[in-house]
């Protein structure tokens, strides 16, 4: 079989695979077999660019394990890294960009890598070490990889869609439950409890009607619990135990992504009190964020949640450039507007140039 055709079959062989973990070792095992390598490797590259996960063949896990950590995107590993392209190095100790070998490495010397692209992005780089057979990789190995790479591109994107599509069938199931839980549970306790109440209202015996009433507490703390679960149930929504968590994990996504120091402020007890908002004040919060990433040139950025003046505030603000509200309005700031009217609050924004942008959300208790 040619390598041509043994390159049709790998490519026909990925696109079966519908696991991601599957596919990444696979595309390793196809690179080692296409271009005759006694070592290969597969880095997944993380958001900031250094190497996340390192799947490898040929180094046995004793090996591995005597080695230490994995590399992070040092010395040839990181040259391809920086210049996305495919490079072929006959002598790796000799060429300027090597930093060496840590201790109980296996010994390498020639080197042929390939970036794969997937989803518009560098997902990773294909790293191969040492042709049998021959002193360094040729050109054709090269070209064999450059096309494996693109195969292996494929066959990454669609393990991702085949993900998308199984979380998107389980959230679906998920909202059909919290959907039949709120229209269908809560609705008659809700009707229990008024019941109740009116009960209550016309009893004579003030015992019974204080054990009514608090027979009536006991049924809003249910009701309160099953809307914590449908929160949690539901797509994007949150209960108000977990609002905290979710906020400071935005936060946390947003500093890695924009480079913007950001510190988070949470009061505990007005998240709990703004259970039913939960999922708009994730949104406002996160609308915010955006238009801090995209225009404020900031360096540091401050999301709080509190109580002030009986109803709870949740503010945004940084250091960026700033801007005269009075002259630029952009469609972000007009949807934390209409987002929090919606749940019956109030967005302000105040902003000076090079003073930096505070949003202010005042959200009803």
């Amino acid at each position: 079989m040619d390598r041509r055709e043994r390159l049709i079959r790998s490519g026909l062989e990925l696109a079966s695979e519908l696991e991601l973990e599957v596919v990444l070792q696979r595309i390793v095992e196809l690179a080692v077999q296409l271009t005759d390598a006694t070592y290969g490797a597969l880095g997944v590259l993380q958001a900031d660019g250094s190497i996340g996960e390192f799947i490898t063949i040929g180094v046995t896990p004793e090996q591995r394990a005597a080695i230490g950590d994995p590399p992070t995107g040092r010395g040839i590993l990181g040259l391809l890294i920086r210049e996305p392209h495919p490079r072929r190095i006959s002598r790796i100790s000799a060429h300027p960009g090597s930093s060496g070998f840590p201790p109980n490495h296996p010994s390498m010397t020639s080197f042929l890598g390939a970036p794969v692209t997937a989803r518009g992005k560098v997902f990773g780089n294909v790293y191969l070490t040492d042709k049998r057979g021959a002193v360094e990789f040729d050109e054709a190995d090269e070209e064999a990889l450059v096309v494996l790479a693109t195969q292996a591109g494929v066959a990454i994107e669609n393990a991702h869609l085949y993900q998308d599509v199984e979380r998107l069938a389980l959230l679906e199931d998920r909202e059909r439950i919290a959907k039949e839980l709120h229209d269908g549970v809560i609705q008659a306790l809700f009707a229990v409890g008024m019941g109740l109440e009116g009960t209550s209202m016309v009893a004579h015996d003030p015992q019974v009607s204080e054990r009514i009433n608090l027979a009536v507490e006991e049924l809003d703390h249910v009701i309160r619990d099953l809307r914590n679960y449908i929160f949690g149930l539901r797509p994007g929504i949150l209960a108000d135990r977990q609002l905290d968590t979710a906020l400071r994990a935005l936060v946390q996504e947003f500093q890695a992504k924009t480079g913007v120091v950001t510190i988070v402020e949470i009061d505990g007890e007005i998240a709990s009190h703004l259970a039913s908002v939960a999922s708009d004040v994730v949104q406002l919060t996160r609308e915010a964020l955006s238009n801090v990433g995209r225009h404020a040139r900031a360096t540091t950025c401050r999301v709080s949640l509190r109580h002030e003046a009986g109803a709870g505030l949740l503010e945004i603000d940084d250091d960026g450039a700033g801007f005269e509200p009075t002259v630029r309005r952009g469609q972000g700031l007009a949807n934390l507007e209409d987002r929090a009217a919606a749940v019956g609050g109030k967005a302000s924004v105040t902003s000076d140039p090079g003073e930096g942008t505070t949003v202010r959300v005042e959200l009803p208790l």
